[in-house]
Order: structure tokens, then C-alpha cells, then sequence
């Protein structure tokens, strides 16, 4: 029987081996998936936990809930992978041999890239909300605080879902409002971009709209260190900001088994084939979600859209035929702008965000690069979704390739 091994049981690992489940012949193929971690985190939920929106338990759900069955499921973290000996060393010395491997290990914040960021006064007056522990512990924080100047800043580029730094400074505003309390806070956005976002056109709107909230906007700001006694960020050319509390959005890095594997680039990222997501150095690898290097958003619908491509090439790669799907680099994110409101841009690796109607042409519902009341809805229900279908492999009723119907140039 050959092995098929996936490597990580998040989104992505997660949706691929239920995906592969329904297509190989699993007479002929064992399944196996790895992951250290028991719990599974709805990631885009963080987002609303410092404003009470969502609490821990809204979020999180047993990774086994998700395992399709027959499939053998293994919970230890990985050592290390050997390529060229087809095989991967678990720390509890366990070794796997695999005839393909899918690797879907994610990427995660390392603040200790950073200079002075894991201080003292780290989950004191300098959180993260990338993690639960770092929302929870900002949640908390928030109860309680009387105002004062509050920063977000990202340190570097790329991160998970790069909208989200955005939504939290919106989320800012909205709830700091709803308390009656939005003039005691000074609300400052700080980003190593020229501009707001990483897309020019999405940039200008989503300036103008911070810009409408009297949220502060500093570019081009690269962090050197954090001076936790004088509470302020200092970039590399040594231009100081202040803050009273500072929400950071920190490096974020490829699993560290990666670069044990010395597989990755400066950042534990894997190189990869932008078009058939296989790596450039092993071909019975296969590489998707976070752990990629490519150029696309780092983003549970990017994870959905790969998948899709991804078995499409898997198949062709075990027949030994020539793998035809082709990833575009499409993205489809849901910005939460407050006040009941949200924005949804859509896009790829050749087209930015456009103005226009989704799914729909003319219809929509949805309104793209526009703030409706219609976005935010389909922001929370993709909650729904995510666990009752993407997480699933379900099919959902949008195309693994952008189309430009309903977009206005």
C-alpha cells in the first residue's frame, strides 16, 4: 500500500485529507496526518475576542471532530523531514516513510524576532492578538483600561490574513465608541507599507476609511526593538512612537520543523511552485496554505482555493501524467470595518481588489471594496461555514479561480 503523510492538521492539512479521502482509492493509499496539537482554532475568531464579541470556547473544537474516518491520525510534533530518504522523524521517535507528502504546517508568531517586544511588559501593556492566549489576555485588559494611545503595528511582512490588523483598528474605534469612551483613546496604525494595505487600489480606500475614524497612520515604519521602560517602538532609522498600550502584530514564521529540515528560506517559508503548488526542490512533495513562500495572501480562503488545485495535480502527479492545475493566487477576505459594517475585496496574483458585485454580477449579495451592512453579515456567518464546510473539503459555491464577472475596472 502506498503512503500518502500531510503534515499539520489545520486548515489546510485539515480540508486536504478529507478532500483525499472522497478521491484516492484508500485500498491502494493510507492516509496519515501529523499534528502536536489536539485543539483546533477557528483563527478569524481571534479578531473579536479583545472587544467580546467571541469568547475561547466560540473558537476552538477538537481537531479529531474533523478527521474523516479510516484515516490514521498521529499527535506528536515533527523533528524533522528527510527528503531525499522519503521520510519524516517525530520526536516521540517515531519514523514515517511516505511515497507523497503534503506539507501543511502554517505559519505562527515568533515575537522574540524582535528586540525588546517579549519584555516586561508583554501581556501587561504589549499584546498580540494572533494567538488565544494573546486575545484573551487583551479581552481582559480591555475590561479595564481607561484609555490612553493605543497602537497596532506589524513588524513585517508577510502575516497571516494581512486585513486583520486593519479590522482590529476599526473594531477599535467601534467599540471604544459603544463605551462612551472612543475620546479617551488615541488610536494609532503603524506599518512597515507605504500605504495602508498591500494593494494599492484597497490601499486608498481602506486610508480613507481610517482616515474617517481619526485612526493615525504611520508608513513605512520598520521596527528595530521595543523600549519597555519608555513604552515605545523605535524603528531601525530611530524614529520613536509612543504608546500606552500597543497591540503587535509580530514576525511571522514557517514552522520551526522546517528549518530544522533545512527546507526553508530566511523565514521557514518553503519554496514553492506559485502555479502547482509543488515544491522546487522534491517533486513527490507538496506544499500548501501558510508554510508556502508564495506571493499570495496568507489566508484560510487562499488554504480553500489551493486545495482545490492542489487534488486536481496530486492526481495527475500519481498517474504520472502532467499536472495541469494552475493556482492564480485568488483571495477572497471579508474586512470587518465596525458598526455593523464590513468590505469584501476580492483578488489574485495579476489583479488587485476591484470595485463591483460577488458572487453575482450586478446581484451580489455582497459588494466588493465597499463598506455594507451586507459584508458584515457574511463575515459572521463564514464562521459557520468554515466549520461545517471548508474545514470539511465540502465544495462551496465560489471558484477556485478569480473571475473578473461583476468586478469594474
Amino acid at each position: 500500500m502506498k503512503k500518502l503523510l500531510i503534515l499539520g492538521a489545520g486548515t489546510a492539512g485539515t480540508l486536504m485529507l478529507n478532500k483525499l479521502h472522497d478521491l484516492l482509492d484508500l485500498d491502494q493509499w493510507q492516509l496519515t496526518i501529523v499534528d502536536q496539537f489536539e485543539s483546533h482554532y477557528y483563527q478569524p475568531g481571534f479578531l473579536f475576542i479583545p472587544f467580546g464579541v467571541y469568547t475561547r470556547k466560540d473558537v476552538v473544537k477538537p481537531k479529531r471532530d474533523f478527521f474523516p474516518p479510516g484515516a490514521e491520525v498521529i499527535m506528536s510534533r515533527i523533528e524533522r523531514i528527510e527528503p531525499e530518504q522519503r521520510r519524516v522523524l517525530l520526536s516521540n521517535s517515531v519514523v514515517l516513510n511516505y511515497d507523497v507528502l503534503i506539507i501543511a504546517t502554517g505559519a505562527r508568531i515568533t515575537p522574540a524576532e524582535t528586540e525588546g517586544l517579549l519584555g516586561d511588559q508583554w501581556f501587561k501593556s504589549i499584546f498580540d492578538f494572533y494567538t488565544i492566549e494573546g486575545a484573551c489576555a487583551l479581552a481582559d485588559f480591555f475590561r479595564h483600561w481607561e484609555g490612553g494611545r493605543l497602537v497596532v503595528n506589524v513588524a513585517e511582512m508577510p502575516i497571516k490574513c494581512p486585513v486583520a490588523p486593519l479590522e482590529f483598528a476599526f473594531l477599535a474605534d467601534w467599540w471604544f465608541t459603544e463605551r462612551g469612551m472612543r475620546n479617551s483613546v488615541d488610536i494609532h496604525f503603524v506599518t512597515p507599507l507605504p500605504g495602508a494595505f498591500t494593494k494599492p487600489r484597497a490601499s486608498a480606500v481602506l486610508g480613507d476609511i481610517l482616515g474617517k475614524k481619526n485612526i493615525g497612520l504611520t508608513t513605512e515604519f520598520n521596527i528595530g526593538r521595543v523600549d519597555n521602560e519608555k513604552k515605545t517602538i523605535v524603528s531601525w532609522d530611530d524614529t520613536e512612537i509612543p504608546f500606552d498600550v500597543l497591540v503587535s502584530i509580530p514576525t511571522n514564521m514557517g514552522d520551526a520543523a522546517i528549518e530544522r529540515s533545512g527546507m526553508g528560506d530566511e523565514l521557514n517559508f518553503i519554496p514553492t511552485n506559485k502555479a502547482t503548488l509543488q515544491s522546487l526542490e522534491h517533486e513527490n512533495i507538496f506544499v500548501i496554505g501558510d508554510a508556502t513562500n508564495l506571493p499570495s495572501s496568507k489566508a484560510g480562503s487562499v488554504a480553500h482555493f489551493q486545495a482545490d488545485i492542489l487534488c486536481e495535480n496530486l492526481l495527475s502527479f500519481i498517474d504520472e501524467r502532467p499536472m495541469r492545475g494552475r493556482f492564480d493566487g485568488h483571495a477572497n477576505c471579508f474586512i470587518e470595518s465596525g458598526f455593523g459594517k464590513g468590505i469584501l475585496i476580492d483578488f489574485n496574483y495579476d489583479t488587485e481588489p476591484l470595485p463591483g458585485k460577488f458572487p453575482l454580477p450586478g446581484i451580489g449579495p455582497f459588494s466588493l471594496l465597499e463598506e455594507t451592512e451586507m459584508n458584515h453579515y457574511g463575515k459572521i456567518m463564514f464562521r459557520w461555514m468554515y466549520w461545517n464546510f471548508l474545514l470539511k473539503g465540502k465544495e462551496l459555491p465560489i471558484e477556485s479561480h478569480m473571475s473578473m464577472y461583476g468586478k469594474r475596472l
